[in-house]
């Protein structure tokens, strides 16, 4: 009897495998824009802030993504510059625990002014071979997975870092060592990441596959059909916002063949996909103050759009999401089974895509900082950022000063309430000292060769105003 009662038992859970298969592993492919800011698009990423898009740039596809997907209003790259802030996305670390706070440009590094106050640290410029990425979680995890574009996270192969597939450790003149890359390898790379999806889908594998975009740099290059495509709306467009909003117009092409491909290969119901940048936009991204290189919401707060099953068409998230989440979200989404890697910093914000954006994001830390101690585009030189609640406080280490905004009610950073709320300010600092301590975060340091007289080398002063019309100018 009691052989036949698990016999019965046996056949029951065969025929509910059967009419209830397993849902299979969801596929994700990631598009990283290159500097584009948090208003350098046409799609709105706030829905309370008119002003969150660009009033001349046209994205028709990403339009159509943000449509069958959520935005989120606040979310922020680890890093006004790309290096840092790739490294961050990738591994769930941010900058300061990874020692890859600024870049290197011309193979050498241009945050050092030897006439500064303070001598910046020397910042890795190769992601350590022991940082886990999202690539080798999602490999272990039976992923196929691919990189495409570009990568500029050191000499190593992307190959190594946990992708089954790569055109190269690609720097900012792609695999031709180009000036500009644009829009050669923008459609090279598309074409790629198309061919990957396909082989994927007919091998009956998942797969996780990252498009890095390649900037446009002053609107750069553009194919002849863009170009005459933008020429031909009309207006009062100059010859800098025609060039700009061609190139975008290419990178919005681009971005619809993905989503066609998806779409054909019927996998777009099993498909998360996501597009954001690495930091803001050079030089001015109205409403929002400051740009690439600052510390300023526009260097940080950029776009996130996300669509994929269980989430709610056309939603808005006004919760804080930063750069470091995205690992152990798509880990979540994943289902991966094996333990994240120690000292991620980040949180999933799975909870926020199944319930139109409410709720919070998890973190080990109630704070979310930012550490560039390097000379750049910023007036007032390296700087810290921290974030809690609404209040953002900014530490410069030239001078020692400190800044608190209340974000909430003061998005532009026009008002400095550091004198009318000193316990703040001395909060916030506090956790500030103590997570770089914890993070055992490089420091500038005072430098003895300082001398007043002479001018510094680094051209710094990035504009910190609200004006303009939303475009994007450098790379």
């Amino acid at each position: 009897m009691k052989h036949c009662h698990s016999l019965l038992s046996a056949l029951l859970l065969t025929l509910l495998a059967a009419l209830c298969p397993a849902t299979p592993p969801p596929n994700f492919v990631l598009i990283l824009g290159e500097g584009h800011g948090w208003s350098s698009s046409s799609v709105q990423m706030d829905d309370d802030i008119p002003e969150s898009k660009s009033a001349f740039i046209r994205f028709p596809n990403l339009e159509k993504l943000a449509a069958r997907g959520m935005r989120f209003a606040n979310f922020y790259a680890p890093s006004p510059r790309c290096t840092p802030s790739r490294a961050a996305l990738y591994t769930g670390k941010s900058p300061a625990q990874l020692h890859m706070t600024f870049i290197n440009e011309g193979g050498r590094d241009s945050g050092i002014d030897p006439n500064g106050r303070v001598t910046p640290p020397s910042a890795l410029m190769e992601l350590p071979a022991g940082e886990i990425t999202i690539a080798e979680v999602l490999q272990r995890a039976g992923y196929a997975t691919a990189h495409f574009g570009k990568w500029h996270m050191g000499r190593v192969s992307p190959l190594q870092h946990g992708f089954d597939e790569s055109d190269g450790a690609n720097g900012n003149g792609g695999p031709d060592n180009a000036a500009n890359p644009h829009p050669k390898q923008l459609y090279a790379m598309t074409e790629r990441g198309m061919d990957f999806m396909a082989r994927q889908v007919k091998a009956g594998k998942p797969f996780y596959l990252d498009l890095s975009h390649y900037a446009s740099r002053q609107g750069g290059d553009s194919s002849p059909q863009a170009l005459a495509t933008v020429k031909a709306w009309g207006g009062s467009l100059n010859d800098r916002e025609i060039a700009e909003a061609a190139a975008d117009w290419d990178l919005d092409l681009a971005f619809g063949m993905v989503l066609k491909k998806i779409d054909e290969l019927g996998v777009a119901d099993n498909t998360y996909v996501v597009f954001t940048t690495d930091h803001g936009t050079p030089g001015r991204n109205p409403p929002l103050a400051g740009g690439k290189g600052t510390v300023s919401e526009g260097g940080l707060r950029v776009p996130f759009i996300i669509r994929g099953p269980g989430i709610q068409a056309g939603a808005c998230s006004h919760v804080r999401v930063v750069g470091e989440d995205l690992l152990p979200t798509v880990a979540s989404l994943a289902q991966v089974v094996e333990p994240l890697p120690k000292g991620i910093e980040g949180g999933s914000f799975v909870s926020l895509l199944t319930s139109a954006g409410k709720g919070t994001v998890q973190r080990p830390r109630a704070e979310f900082v930012v550490h560039f101690p390097h000379y750049d585009k910023d007036a007032i030189g390296p700087a810290s950022a921290l974030y809690m609640g609404d209040f953002k406080l900014v530490r410069a280490y030239e001078t020692g000063a400190l800044r608190l905004f209340n974000l909430s009610n003061d998005s532009g950073e026009r008002r400095d309430l550091a004198r009318e709320m000193p316990d703040k300010v001395a909060e916030l600092n506090l956790r500030l000292t103590d997570y770089l301590s914890a993070m055992n975060a490089q420091m500038p340091k005072s430098n003895p060769n300082y001398d007043p007289s002479k001018p510094t080398e680094i051209r710094r002063g990035g504009a910190r105003g609200g004006a303009g019309r939303g475009g994007r100018a450098t790379q």
